[in-house]
């Protein structure tokens, strides 16, 4: 998996001001030197997202954390120490090595350490940071293979280096520790457990706060289908419902839901962690056999859960029709 000479081959398009895909344990992202303006400039091109929307910079590890963050509260280096490298984003208050370009203009950056082998390898032969939102267009479901990154974004992509499925399956866990006590900004592969675990109290998640973040719009994380949510047993009712709509309609859940036997079903584990690890994928695959409307069961809204809930309301919500 680890292959020596195209991680030489990424890093030296890096500092040469390209964009590179990787994988990381979440999902694949969109790599440029977070230190070259122009290179993230393409970041934004490439994806089509807006200048304002901050990227998360990565690290290879926790020595590097000041030299991006200041006033870096206490919290920070247990949560730091505990999860990283992982599925964590700490939101912190940046030095000048951030630009403006990265963090959206904001008085903030968000830092995380990836658990892949592949981008860690990567980060430590560059020396410095990557700005690496995923490997996508703007808004639509995340890749979690290197073959979704192909498909998606073509020849934008400088180079694309193959790390296998992703293991967590959803983006990181947003973690502001920017704005007095530590609060969740965006639910993702690091439950609230864990994170209330190490802290020893409670952390609220806000759905409103005046930092902005990665994944934090109304709608994103969308398939072309549109999306409906259901909870499991209302789940055949509502295809019924669509069907005489004259709609195409297939089912995101778990296996074993009583429905009609010629609905196209696509089955996610019961338990949170592994409907996490395979959602995207999913979704993808609804969309690669034409579905009109995807019903989406809704899992427990406990441990990875949350962020499953959280994508599918995000990939659910009205979008915006464009001009």
């Amino acid at each position: 998996m680890l292959n020596p000479e195209l991680v030489e081959r990424a890093v030296e398009m890096l500092r040469r001001g390209g964009v590179i895909a990787l994988p990381t344990e979440t999902v694949y992202g969109l790599a440029a030197n977070a230190e070259d303006e122009l290179a993230v400039r393409r970041v934004f091109a490439i994806k089509g997202r807006p200048a304002t929307h901050p990227l998360i910079v990565h690290l290879s590890g926790l020595e590097h954390l000041s030299s991006w963050a200041r006033d870096i509260p206490p919290a920070a280096y247990p949560l730091a120490r505990a999860f990283w490298p992982g599925p964590l984003t700490l939101v912190l208050p940046r030095t000048p090595r951030a630009t403006d370009a990265v963090t959206g203009g904001q008085d903030t950056v968000a830092l995380r350490v990836p658990g892949h082998p592949v981008a860690l390898a990567v980060l430590k032969a560059l020396g410095g940071g990557l700005a690496a939102p995923s490997a996508n267009r703007f808004g639509r479901v995340s890749p979690t293979t290197a073959e979704h990154v192909r498909v998606d974004l073509g020849d934008d992509v400088d180079l694309v280096l193959d790390g296998g499925p992703c293991t967590v399956g959803v983006e990181s866990t947003i973690v502001d520790l920017s704005s007095g006590a530590p609060s969740i900004l965006r639910p993702g592969g690091l439950s609230t457990e864990d994170i209330e675990r190490v802290l020893g109290h409670a952390v609220p998640v806000k759905t409103s706060t005046h930092v902005r973040v990665s994944g934090s719009l109304a709608s994103h994380y969308a398939p072309r289908a549109g999306v409906v949510l259901a909870e499991p047993g209302e789940a055949a009712a509502r295809v019924q419902a669509l069907r005489e709509q004259g709609l195409r309609v297939g089912v995101l859940g778990p296996e074993g839901l009583p429905l009609p036997a010629d609905v196209a079903r696509f089955d996610v584990p019961a338990d949170p962690a592994g409907a996490a690890r395979v959602l995207y994928a999913r979704l993808r695959e609804a969309d690669e056999q034409g579905h009109d409307v995807l019903v989406a069961c809704l899992p427990s809204a406990s441990g990875l859960g949350i962020a499953v809930r959280d994508r599918l309301s995000r990939a659910a919500a009205p979008r915006d029709p464009g001009p």
